[in-house]
Formats: structure tokens, C-alpha cells, sequence
């Protein structure tokens, strides 16, 4: 095994304090165990030849190795995929006989019944060995858990302040998950480690890592009031669905809730892993023509590209904690194939062309008697086979993937870490997220005075203003996930305390429950709707109206806007006023 759990050194002192005692009573049953379940693992016979270099002798000996584990179900399940496609295949045909012919319908449950007892057989034998790889990987796990328990009751010993806050304890923790990681990836079958010196490099660690997030706290203390919001409504959630809460104190606990937990260069090799995906599909695509061997060709391509910090938001959300790149393959591999859609189609038109052909004739000449051959040239139309390829590629938009990938819970940190990105703006400084995010927030407009003598516009404003600077997450419908347009125009209106109770509306259904109304008569309070702001028909943005030419919508993130630039004045649509609460 390449990375192997380390066995944790203890001093005579550590064995006998009573805090220490049990951990590490019980983290060394484990290792035990751990060993006990990796000498089981089936070893392999390898003849090996050896040469003697003075008599010339040649003697086979036989060494043990460890045999490479077995497939996993799903990649065992991917070996057999296409003989259980075929299968398939073949099935739907002879059903579609079974109605007219008894015959057949008997012969095909027969055989489906002998190809389903050779697949149950073939399962159980592939499940019989790898009993003892899985028995190993639970020992592993096990063991790993005594060793990180062990490991925080020793950091708990060295420093009395390890359990005072909650933000310090996050970090040592933290810090000796990274410690521990990286002692497992020791090599060697007797791997081990002091823990006295594991816990005192974490605490170094975890004190480097605080100094940090104070100082970019200090920085930045407008944008995490914002996280202190989303943050509330993301415990508030886990809070209802789990018996575990996370406790925040103070901002400085909001930054370790908000802040990435990988490693700068897992981050760095996942954004170069998806970014070498990406122009592979684009070489791909640049070298059509000469790969393939078609007639005629048709492009539809959307641009090939992703914001980093949508990428490392979403991994961090999907995996749920710290990750390493090799952690992560399928969660990129699974993100790539929703955001971009290839594809190919090939259409077959039978064609004519003329080609010309040499024709005989004979004929007696006259004068002698003799028969003469000649050839002639004419023409014909012959049928060919024009190949018609149409290569289409839609880029989804990563930051659309998410709420159809994750659950509830995943979706609110995947706004959390969004809201903040991650607290780490330094990592890919070219982001478009930056400047709308952290170095230019969106100002604030105060709304004239007197429009607020509407009371129903005036519940709806002090509703929507408690959201603003949140970030803009595709199908997002409340404070926990953080919203899309309509998303958050539908929330406010049921939750401003007015009445209005119409559900999470799209913008074309909000549309379809107001009444029309010209721009002469649009007043605070009244939705503005737009129409062609991304590929869809009818209106595809809607915002909430508050007079002189602005609007209140969810934008990049949620902020005030005037409606009067010409990108907005292009895909004007329609004012709107709500029915009546």
C-alpha cells in the first residue's frame, strides 16, 4: 500500500496520563487490527530467474508480492457494460417479437433467466475477492479515526487553550488532519510517527493560519457581514437536518466557516486538472476535419470556459470538507460532462454526379465486308453517399451545474464559499469575481423618502435591502442558498409580511400573475421584466422597480442598478404590478 496509517509513538509519561490513556490504548487496538487485516490480504507467487555470474547456473526462486486489487463493483460494472449493452440490445428486439410468437417468449425468459444466474455468479465470485482489500480499508479507516482522536487529546495536553474558542480549535484540528496526512503518505510497511511532534507542527500551523484570517478579517470587515448572514441561515439548516451545529463566534469564526480547508496546491492542481479537460476538448474540436472524413461540416460552439472560483467552491461543496486532488477526479470528471454538451451528428444525403463512361459499337464496313469496333464516350448520373457532419457544443455555465448537482445543504456552502470566495482572492487574482465580489463592491442607493410612504413597497424594500451584495447562485431561492432573479424577487414578496403567499415563481410565472402596465405608470414597488438576457424565450430577468430609473434585482451579486444603460434599455420586456396582497 502506497500510503499506509502510521502507528503513533507515545512517551512513557503520555501512556500514563489519565486524559491520554484510553486514546491511546484504543488507537493502538486499532493498528493491530490494521495489520492484522493487510497480512491477510492474498499474496501472488512471482517466479524470478537468478543468473550465478561465475557457473552460469540458472535458479528460479519464488518470491510473494501483494496482488493488485480487484476492480471496484463500479469499475467491474464498467468491464462488463458493453457485453450487458448488447444483451440489451438484443432483448428489446425479442420482445418486440413476444407478442406475436409464444414461442419465442419462452425462449427468451429461459435465457434471460440462465444470463442472469451467470452474472450472479460471476458478481458473487468478483465480491468473494475483494472481501479482504474491504476488510483492510475499514480496518484503515478505523484506525485512522483512533489515531485523529488520539492525536486531538495529545494537542489538547500540550496546549490547555486548544478547546477556549471554537475558531482555534477549528484550526488545530485542521492543522493536524494536515499534519496526519502527511505522515500517512510515508512510505514503508512500518510507517510511524511521534505524536508529540505531530501535534506541536500542527499548532505552529494553526497559529500561522489564525494570524491570516485576522489580518484579512481587518481588510475586509464590510464584506463579512454579508458572510455572517448566509453563514446564519447555513447553520440554521444544519441545525434541522443533522444533531451536529457548527459554532461560530464573532466574525472571525464566520471566516473559518467561509474559507477553503484544501491546500493552495490541491486547489492549484484541480484548476489545472479542469483547465487540461478544457483544452483537450478544444484540440478536439480544433482538429475536426482532420480526424474525420466528411463532406461537409457545420459549427454551433459556445466558448470553452469556467471561473476558478466556481470550480473550487463546487468541489469544496460536493466532497463536503477538506479534499486532495486525487480526492477529486470524479467529482471534475462529473462537473466537465455537465458543463459541456458535445455533439456530433452525422446525416446522410444520396447524391448524383456525372461521370463519364466509354461505350462499344460494331458495324460491317460496306466496302469490305469487314466488321469494325469503335468506342464512344457518354455520360451518367450516379448515386453516392454525401456525409453532412453538424458539430454542436454547449457550454452550460459551471456556475448553472450546481443546483442540479447538489443537495439543499451543498448548494448553501457552495453560496457560503462564493459570498467570500473562499477568503482567498490572491489565489486566481484574474477573476471576474473579484472586482464584483471583494475590490468594488456594488454602492448603495438610498431610495427617495418619499416613496416609502407606500407601506406594501416599503415592507418589500427593508425584506430585499437584508440581502444585498449576497451572490448571484443559479436557481438559488432563499437566504441559505443565496438566489437567482427571480428567486429572490419571489422571496422577498412572500416574506416581506405583506400577504402575498404565490410560491417560488420563475420570471415568466411572475410575469403571468402581474398585470402589464406601461413605463408611465410603473411605480416603486412594480417588477421590471427582461427578455433575451441568456438563451430562452419570453422574460428570462425580472427585478424589483424603486423609481427615478433603478431597480433592486439579483444581479452579480444582488445590487441596486439603473435601468436606463443600454444593455438593459436592449432587453427591456415589460413593467409589471403585483395583484393585490
Amino acid at each position: 500500500m502506497s500510503k499506509r496509517s502510521p502507528r503513533l509513538q507515545f512517551t512513557e509519561e503520555e501512556r500514563a496520563s489519565p486524559e491520554l490513556k484510553k486514546a491511546i490504548r484504543k488507537a493502538e487496538k486499532r493498528m493491530d487490527k490494521l495489520e492484522k487485516a493487510e497480512a491477510a490480504i492474498p499474496q501472488k507467487q512471482v517466479k524470478r530467474r537468478v543468473v550465478d555470474p561465475q557457473t552460469g547456473r540458472v535458479t528460479t526462486r519464488l518470491s510473494f508480492e501483494e496482488k493488485k486489487k480487484p476492480p471496484s463493483k463500479l469499475t467491474h460494472a464498467l468491464e462488463l457494460a458493453p457485453g450487458e449493452t448488447v444483451l440489451a440490445a438484443v432483448h428489446r428486439e425479442l420482445r418486440q417479437s413476444e407478442k406475436d410468437n409464444v414461442g419465442v417468449e419462452s425462449a427468451h425468459k429461459l435465457e434471460e433467466t440462465a444470463e442472469g444466474g451467470a452474472r450472479l455468479a460471476h458478481y458473487a465470485h468478483h465480491e468473494s475477492r475483494l472481501k479482504p482489500y474491504r476488510t483492510a480499508a475499514r480496518a484503515e479507516a478505523r484506525a485512522d479515526k483512533a489515531n485523529m482522536k488520539a492525536l486531538y487529546k495529545e494537542a489538547e495536553a500540550q496546549n490547555p487553550q486548544f478547546s477556549s474558542n471554537p475558531y482555534s480549535r477549528w484550526q488545530q484540528k485542521r492543522a493536524i488532519r494536515k499534519e496526519y496526512a502527511a505522515a500517512k503518505a510515508g512510505s514503508g510497511v512500518k510507517n510511524t510517527v511521534k505524536a508529540s511532534e505531530t501535534t506541536a507542527k500542527a499548532a505552529k500551523r494553526a497559529a500561522a493560519d489564525t494570524k491570516k484570517a485576522s489580518a484579512f478579517v481587518a481588510r475586509h470587515k464590510k464584506g463579512f457581514l454579508i458572510v455572517g448572514g448566509i453563514a446564519a441561515a447555513v447553520l440554521l439548516l444544519f441545525a434541522g437536518i443533522s444533531s451536529c451545529s457548527v459554532l461560530i463566534q464573532g466574525t472571525t469564526g464566520g471566516v473559518g466557516v467561509s474559507t477553503y480547508p484544501s491546500a493552495d496546491s490541491d486547489m492549484l492542481a484541480a484548476e489545472a486538472a479542469y483547465t487540461g479537460m478544457e483544452n483537450e476538448l478544444r484540440e478536439y474540436l480544433d482538429t475536426y476535419e482532420s480526424t474525420y472524413d466528411y463532406d461537409e461540416y457545420h459549427y454551433a460552439l459556445d466558448d470553452i470556459e469556467h471561473d476558478p472560483y466556481v470550480l473550487i467552491s463546487a468541489i469544496t461543496a460536493l466532497y463536503g470538507g477538506e479534499w486532495t486532488i486525487n480526492d477529486v477526479g470524479g467529482i471534475l470528471q462529473s462537473l466537465f460532462d455537465k458543463q459541456y454538451i458535445l455533439t456530433e451528428t452525422v446525416e446522410v444525403e444520396v447524391r448524383y454526379r456525372t461521370e463519364p463512361r466509354t461505350g462499344y459499337y460494331t458495324y460491317t464496313d460496306p466496302d469490305t465486308g469487314k466488321t469494325v469496333t469503335e468506342e464512344y464516350e457518354y455520360e451518367v448520373q450516379v448515386p453516392y453517399n454525401y456525409y453532412i457532419c453538424t458539430v454542436e457544443l454547449e457550454n452550460f455555465n459551471l456556475s448553472h451545474v450546481p443546483v442540479y448537482t447538489m443537495s439543499h445543504s451543498q448548494l448553501s456552502m457552495y453560496a457560503l464559499y462564493m459570498s467570500t470566495l473562499g477568503n482567498r482572492p490572491d489565489l486566481f487574482p484574474s477573476s471576474g469575481y473579484i472586482g464584483k465580489y471583494i475590490t468594488n463592491r456594488p454602492e448603495k442607493y438610498e431610495v427617495p423618502p418619499e416613496a416609502l410612504n407606500d407601506e406594501t413597497f416599503a415592507a418589500m424594500l427593508a425584506e430585499a435591502e437584508k440581502y444585498l451584495n449576497f451572490p448571484y447562485v443559479w436557481g438559488g431561492s432563499s437566504p441559505s442558498t443565496s438566489f437567482d432573479c427571480s428567486g429572490f424577487v419571489s422571496y422577498v414578496c412572500n416574506n416581506c409580511g405583506v400577504g402575498w403567499n404565490f410560491g417560488r415563481l420563475g420570471a415568466s410565472g411572475l410575469l403571468g400573475i402581474c398585470t402589464r402596465i406601461s413605463a408611465a405608470e410603473a411605480r416603486p414597488g412594480d417588477l421590471i421584466f427582461f427578455e433575451r438576457t441568456y438563451d430562452t424565450t419570453g422574460a428570462s430577468h425580472v427585478g424589483i422597480y424603486v423609481g427615478d430609473g433603478m431597480m433592486l434585482h439579483c444581479g452579480d451579486p444582488i445590487q441596486y442598478t439603473s435601468i436606463n444603460t443600454s444593455y438593459w434599455q436592449s432587453h427591456f420586456l415589460s413593467f409589471g404590478r403585483l395583484p393585490n396582497p
